[in-house]
């Protein structure tokens, strides 16, 4: 399963965890302007908004996980399995597939509004990529500095939401999720007051007991509750290391550990984090064996090319010795 989150300091930070038991063989893709995509139902998109994320290379296809462009727009598809649904070709609409939906929203749209603008014109089709690459169950987040929204399409049509807390997880659906907010809307992280009995002498005896009742298991619902709480009273300083250090602690707060997790004998783990700076054009990331914090920098590549820069991902642990 996965969880991604926004967040605001002096500029504007989006990532996520990609939680599963194993690697596709991902790469950080940057796909400059001039790159061509070629779609299944409508025109090439010959020039475009230069973008980078992390995907799946098939072929010369970057199939983006998350990604974000250099206008500073940011999305990411994550697991909606048993709830996802896509249509058939509609004439009169913009037919786009599931595996096309990040690059053309990115390719063709620099803000949030364009982005929602071009959603109410578009039909999310059923074409899979390939045999060996079936349609994949999604829903996704798109966000920029102004906020963020969710897309779910299901049998009962397309849903667009209003993304307030800048969070998304799984399943279930998103509106579901808001709800069940509601469970923890008493959670604080000041120290609790004596609610229960005025008249019985009760004491905080250890600090952080104002956020007792915040989930920790690795659920979707419960890591949807637990970096929303996490993101909402974060506080950091301005600069880039400061920025980027809690980012990559808010979303820490819900890492997943090999041997937590058992599908079928084998175990989800967190196999990368991102965090990108979506203003300046920095996307940074750690996998599961390598914390270190890596990075590729978009502005120092040649964007006007028509070749798709790709970028190995730094795996294995580096320890600095001290002594």
């Amino acid at each position: 399963m996965c969880t991604a989150a926004t967040y605001q300091t002096k500029d504007f930070y989006f990532g996520r965890t990609l939680d599963y038991e194993f690697s596709y063989g991902d790469e950080i893709v940057i796909t400059p302007r001039n790159y061509q995509f070629d779609f299944r139902h409508r025109e090439s998109l010959q020039s475009h908004y230069a973008m980078i994320g992390m995907a799946h290379v098939v072929g010369n296809d970057p199939l983006y996980y998350d990604a974000f462009n250099e206008k500073g727009l940011a999305m990411a598809g994550l697991n909606f399995v048993g709830n996802a649904s896509y249509y058939d070709v509609e004439e009169g609409k913009e037919n786009i597939a599931q595996f096309e939906f990040i690059p053309w929203i990115l390719g063709t749209c620099a803000t949030l509004d364009e982005a929602k603008k071009a959603l109410s014109e578009m039909n999310l089709t059923n074409t899979p990529y390939s045999e060996q690459f079936p349609v994949a169950q999604l829903h996704w987040i798109i966000a920029d500095k102004t906020g963020a929204i969710t897309v779910e399409a299901m049998e009962d049509g397309m849903h667009v939401y209003e993304n307030k807390v800048g969070v998304l997880t799984n399943n279930p659906p998103f509106n579901i999720q808001m709800f069940l907010l509601n469970q923890y809307m008493g959670l604080s992280p000041k120290q609790p007051e004596n609610l229960f009995a005025k008249d019985i002498e009760l004491n905080a005896y250890s600090r952080g007991m104002g956020a007792i009742g915040l989930p920790g298991d690795l659920s979707s619902s419960s890591r949807f509750a637990k970096v929303a709480f996490t993101k909402l009273h974060s506080v950091s300083g301005n600069s880039e290391a400061e920025s980027v250090s809690q980012f990559f602690h808010i979303l820490g707060s819900v890492d997943q550990q090999r041997g937590c997790c058992d599908v079928n004998g084998k175990y989800e783990i967190t196999l990368y984090t991102s965090c990108c700076n979506a203003q300046k054009g920095i996307y940074y990331y750690t996998t599961y064996d390598n914390h270190q914090i890596s990075a590729v920098d978009m502005t120092k590549e040649d964007l006007d090319s028509t070749e798709l820069i790709k970028y190995e991902v730094i795996q294995g642990e580096h320890i600095f010795m001290q002594n």
